[in-house]
């Protein structure tokens, strides 16, 4: 902004001198707190394990390499397994996720005041919760096994499926939805022929995209007891079977590449 010098000539600066030292105030402070965070974090580090990590970093590489590639042939069901735990997994979240997501919508929702605050705290508590928790507390419920890691995929994929819907329910032309009232229609028939045309591609993008996402999340979930090919790459890792571990870590990430390119060819048909 202008401001006048001494010669009482106009000269132009960017922030007025309150705004500069609120700038400044606002810098001193962050570089404050990344100071005391960094000494809470190196007081709590060990450092000699730190420096000593390239070396243990190439001794397990040399251990890794090349990896076993006869023990691909015992991958073959793990990895199965892995693609079925988040094809079921999304399947499932997607039909609980549907009717929470209309009772979410303020449009669609039956009650404001109630239905829809019920609804968005199933939203909220499905996503806060990571799959690997859920997948800990169903087996110690329903025990180790594929079953529990396709619930707690589901229950994860809930929250994120409702709430995206949610969103674009909220976001619809009232146009369509007008003119089907105005003939006299149900409420349901509302919602069949004026509010789901106007979302099956955001719902089919959804669906694809936390397929997607559920692919890589499944692939862990065998570190904890929930089956797939996390089951396999835990056993390896427990006996320090590393040549097994670079060749699982490989089969995984081929698994995840491919399901990328799905995940994008579908996407780009929707849209």
């Amino acid at each position: 902004m202008p401001v006048g010098d001494r010669n009482g000539a106009k000269v132009w600066r960017r922030r007025t001198q309150t705004e500069s030292l609120s700038h400044w105030a606002l810098w001193l402070t962050g570089v404050a707190i990344f100071a005391y965070c960094w000494q809470q974090i190196s007081g709590a580090t060990t450092w000699f394990f730190v420096w000593d990590a390239p070396r243990i970093a190439e001794d397990i590489w040399t251990r890794a390499t090349p990896p076993k590639w006869d023990y691909i042939t015992q991958l073959g069901k793990p990895i199965w397994d892995t693609i079925n735990i988040a094809t079921m997994g999304t399947l499932i979240a997607l039909c609980l996720a549907v009717p929470v997501a209309f009772l979410a919508a303020r449009n669609t929702t039956p009650s404001a005041l109630l239905v829809r605050p019920i609804a968005l705290l199933i939203i909220v508590s499905t996503r806060s919760i990571n799959s690997l928790i859920w997948a800990l507390l169903l087996i110690a419920i329903i025990g180790p096994g594929v079953f529990a890691g396709v619930i707690a995929i589901a229950i994860r994929s809930i929250g994120f499926c409702a709430k995206l819907l949610y969103e674009a329910i909220e976001e619809i032309d009232n146009t369509q939805v007008e003119a089907i009232t105005a003939t006299g229609a149900s409420r349901w028939q509302i919602m069949a022929y004026g509010i789901v045309p106007q979302i099956l591609p955001a719902f089919a993008g959804i669906a694809v995209f936390r397929w997607d996402i559920n692919i890589r999340e499944s692939t862990v979930l065998g570190l904890v007891g929930a089956g797939g090919i996390g089951l396999q790459l835990s056993a390896s890792l427990n006996v320090l079977a590393w040549p097994q571990v670079s060749l699982i870590l490989l089969v995984i990430l081929a698994a995840v590449v491919i399901s990328e390119w799905v995940s994008a060819k579908v996407r780009g048909a929707i849209i």
